[in-house]
């Protein structure tokens, strides 16, 4: 591990940690892609394999200097910092667009997921028996989810746990984006939009001495649900490294085609052009939930209306989308003929 850092590796520590927290925030873009095209993949994994048995009995014997030398503390904390703050930034911006310009945020989203499947495909070239039907059976999955009502948001705290160790599955296997598997669960706007941004603007009270949110009990079930689901999230980031690193090491073409193949068919889930159904009551009012939120029942998909400006508007997001891992991919390939 490098721990002579000098402030301008530190910074740019920070800002690969923005990159990241961005990534696991849109579906379909995996935070893991972004580490692995920028070059710290490897010591991200690493590191986090070191939060073990050994490094708990570092923290609880006191010897906070040795734990934090021995998990990459540095490292760690900065590109941790990183990623928070995107959370907070990225996530009012798609707070706001996803109620002005919900068409174009998902033209984006798919854009970006076509991208990854050309980043993941591109120079995967192990296709034999083993690997193509690990492919089909992924794809099979994909499309069949697709082609499922989508789950309804649920703040049962136990389940609120699991979608946190989930969601962190894209910082640790590239391709795989824990943010898209929460939109399959139900619970993205609930946990990566609603959550953060209640704790957003608690601080922002906060700071201006403002405590009424203590009398919010909405605002206070918000907090409580953001607090497991970073709890689930923190624990999954410690197993699951552990876990997909064995399975990438000893299964890694097996796991990439699976990949592939149920990113592949799932591309139906975040189709851009796309009516809400809600359900109804017999006179036909939108029925809601005990959160007071619309019940939703299904997705009307429809091809797009070539003679509406907003549908060549989608087109341009879409190739956008894609652009922003093509430019990963350049990235990296740049930064490995520098190096």
């Amino acid at each position: 591990m490098n721990d002579s850092r000098t402030l301008t590796d530190k910074l740019f520590l920070i800002v690969k940690g923005l990159c990241m927290g961005a990534a696991n925030k849109v579906p379909g873009v995996s935070g893991g892609i972004v580490a692995f095209v920028a070059g710290f993949y490897e010591e991200f994994i690493y590191s986090l394999q070191k939060v073990n048995l050994k490094a708990f009995k570092l923290l609880i014997n006191g010897r906070l200097k040795s734990f934090f030398r021995y998990v990459n503390g540095t490292f760690l904390t900065l590109l941790i910092f990183g990623m928070l703050v995107s959370y907070f930034s990225v996530s009012k911006v798609l707070d706001y667009f996803l109620v002005k310009k919900e068409l174009f945020v998902w033209s984006a989203f798919f854009g970006m997921i076509l991208g990854s499947i050309y980043y993941i495909g591109k120079d995967f070239g192990h296709w034999t028996k083993k690997t193509i039907p690990s492919a089909i059976l992924g794809l099979s999955v994909g499309v069949a989810i697709s082609f499922l009502s989508p789950a309804k948001e649920n703040d049962n705290l136990l389940f609120i746990f699991f979608c946190g160790m989930i969601s962190v599955s894209g910082m640790t296997l590239p391709g795989l984006s824990g943010s898209f598997i929460l939109i399959l669960l139900g619970n993205y706007v609930l946990l990566l939009v609603d959550s953060v941004n209640a704790l957003y603007d608690t601080f922002s009270e906060l700071i201006v001495g403002d405590f009424s949110f203590t009398s919010n009990s909405e605002r206070l079930r918000t907090l409580k649900i953001l607090a497991v689901f970073t709890l689930g999230s923190a624990t999954g980031l410690v197993t699951l490294s552990h876990i997909l690193s064995y399975v990438l090491k000893h299964y890694k073409h097996i796991s990439t085609a699976v990949i592939l193949g149920f990113i592949t068919g799932s591309l139906g889930v975040v189709w851009p052009w796309k009516e809400t159904v809600y359900k109804r009551d017999m006179t036909g009012n939108i029925l809601l939930d005990t959160n007071g939120k619309e019940i939703i029942v299904n997705y009307e998909r429809y091809l797009p209306n070539l003679s509406f400006s907003e549908t060549w508007w989608a087109f341009f997001f879409i190739v956008f989308g894609i652009s922003i891992l093509l430019l990963l991919d350049w990235y990296g390939k740049n930064r490995k003929r520098v190096a």
